[in-house]
C-alpha cells in the first residue's frame, strides 16, 4: 500500500508537491457513512481511492507521468550504461534546469513499513536512501549521496547487517544506476522486496500486463469477469480465447550506431472472441467488431480483479477515457468495497465531486500557477467547505482554481469567427 508520495522538479512541477493517502481526520455524518473508503494499518487510516482534477495543462497527468517514471526507474535502472539519458524532463523556468529532480514514498509492504527517495538530473544519480521500520522503529537499510568523497566508501553508508556484502553491489552500481535495482539483481533480500512492490504492486497503468500475464489472468478470472461485465450492463455472456505463439520477424534498431537490423523473434499475441446475449452462438471477433469502450472495460476490469484480490495499487490517467460516467463510478466503488488495494486517478467528471461518494480528503486539485508551476493540493485544506455545501457547483465556479478560465462572451466568439 501507498501511504505517501512527494515529487519536485518533474515536468511541470516545480516545487514539493504532496499526495498524502494516509486519511484526514474528518468526523461528519457524511465521512462515517463512507467507512469503505478507507482501510487501516496500525493505527493509520489509509484512503482506497485518490481523484485529482485541474483544467487542461494544470499537470494532472504530470504527476502521473512522474511517479510511472520514477517506478520504471527502480526496475530499469540497472539497464543503464554510461551514456543513458533519463526520460523526463525538470521544471524549464526559474533555472530549475540545473537543479535536481527528488522522489519520495513511504510504502508498506508485506506488513513491514519503508520510506524510500532519490534525486537524480538527465544525466546522474545524486543521492538514495531506503529506510524501514520493521518492528516499528525507524532503521537505516543504506544511504547514498554522491557528492559526499571521491571513493565509493564516502558515498555510502549501510545500517548493521541489513544487506550482504553491500560494497559488493556498490562496485557494480555506476551513477546512471539506482543502488535497489541493482542490489535486487544481485539478489539482495531487503531490494528484491523493494523491486517487488514497485514491479509487481504498483501498477502504473491498466495496460502494462504482458500478453502471457493476461492470458494466466483471463484463466484465472473469466468467471468474475464475465460476472463483473454482465454488472457493468454489458451484453457479453461468454467469450473464447488462444494465446497465440508464432515464428516471426522483428526489427530492432540501435539508437547510437543508426543501424537496424532484422531477427528471428517468437511473437505473442491473444485471439478472443466474444458471444452476446441476443444471439450466443454467433461470435464477434474482440479486436475488430467491440467498441474501444468494451475492449477498455474489458482489460480493465481483468487487471483490476487481480488488483482488487492481491491488494496492489493503480494509476489511471483520465480514468473516463471510452467510458461511460456510470461504468466509472462503478469501478470506483469496486475499489471501495476492496480490502487493501488503492486506485489514483485523474478525471474530468465532475459527478464524482459528490460528498456522498468521496470523502473531502480524497478529492485533491491541480492549478497551474502564474509561473507555470503544477499546484497540488487537497479538498481536505479547506476547513470552511462544509459537507452541506454543493461540491460539483462549487468546483465549476472556480472556487478551487483548478478549472479553466474560458472567456466564451458572444462578442469574443464572434471574433474568431467573422471577419
Amino acid at each position: 500500500m501507498v501511504l505517501e508520495i512527494k515529487l519536485s522538479n518533474f515536468f511541470s512541477i516545480s516545487d514539493e508537491i504532496i499526495l498524502d493517502l494516509r486519511a484526514g481526520n474528518i468526523n461528519t455524518e457524511k465521512s462515517r457513512s463512507l467507512n469503505d473508503n478507507v482501510f487501516e494499518f496500525d493505527d493509520i487510516e489509509v484512503l482506497k481511492t485518490v481523484a485529482l482534477y485541474g483544467a487542461n495543462a494544470s499537470g494532472k497527468s504530470n504527476i502521473i507521468k512522474a511517479i510511472r517514471f520514477c517506478i520504471a526507474m527502480v526496475y530499469d535502472s540497472h539497464k543503464h550504461n554510461e551514456n543513458s539519458i533519463f526520460n523526463f524532463r525538470p521544471f524549464k523556468f526559474k533555472g530549475y534546469s540545473n537543479k535536481p529532480s527528488n522522489f519520495f514514498i513511504r510504502f508498506v509492504y508485506e506488513d513491514i513499513e519503508y520510506k524510500y527517495s532519490f534525486s537524480l538530473t538527465r544525466n546522474e544519480i545524486i543521492s538514495e536512501s531506503l529506510y524501514h521500520y520493521p518492528n516499528g522503529r525507524k532503521a537505516k537499510v543504506f544511504v547514498r549521496d554522491e557528492k559526499a568523497g571521491n571513493s565509493k566508501r564516502d558515498k555510502y553508508s549501510f545500517g548493521t547487517s541489513v544487506i550482504k556484502r553491500p560494497f559488493d553491489v556498490v562496485e557494480s552500481t555506476s551513477n546512471k544506476t539506482l543502488f535497489i535495482s541493482r542490489a535486487s539483481q544481485m539478489d539482495r533480500e531487503i531490494p528484491k522486496k523493494i523491486f517487488h512492490f514497485f514491479h509487481g504492486m504498483f501498477i502504473r497503468r491498466h495496460s502494462s500486463y504482458s500478453i502471457s500475464n493476461i492470458d494466466s489472468l483471463i484463466k484465472t478470472y473469466k468467471y468474475y469477469l464475465l460476472k463483473g461485465l454482465h454488472m457493468a450492463d454489458s451484453d457479453i455472456v461468454d467469450f473464447k480465447h488462444r494465446l497465440i505463439k508464432e515464428k516471426g520477424k522483428k526489427i530492432r534498431a540501435n539508437v547510437d550506431t543508426q543501424e537496424a537490423f532484422i531477427e528471428d523473434d517468437e511473437l505473442e499475441s491473444i485471439e478472443i472472441k466474444t458471444y452476446h446475449r441476443y444471439s450466443p452462438n454467433i461470435a464477434f471477433d474482440f479486436v475488430t467488431e467491440e467498441s474501444n469502450g468494451t475492449k477498455k472495460l474489458f482489460f480493465m476490469l481483468l487487471t483490476i480483479l487481480d488488483i482488487l484480490r492481491n491488494n496492489k495499487t493503480l494509476l489511471v490517467d483520465e480514468i473516463e477515457d471510452s467510458l461511460h460516467p456510470k461504468i466509472v463510478d462503478y469501478i470506483i466503488k469496486l475499489f471501495n468495497t476492496g480490502e487493501k488495494a488503492q486506485l489514483i486517478f485523474t478525471t474530468y467528471n465532475t459527478n464524482l465531486l459528490d460528498l456522498s461518494k468521496f470523502r473531502k480528503d480524497q478529492i485533491w486539485f491541480v492549478n497551474k500557477t502564474t509561473d507555470g508551476n503544477s499546484d497540488l493540493y487537497s479538498l481536505y485544506d479547506y476547513s470552511d467547505f462544509r459537507d452541506t455545501m454543493d461540491l460539483e457547483k462549487a468546483y465549476l465556479q472556480g472556487r478551487f482554481d483548478s478549472i479553466p478560465i474560458v472567456d466564451d462572451s458572444i462578442k469574443n466568439l464572434k471574433s474568431i469567427i467573422v471577419e
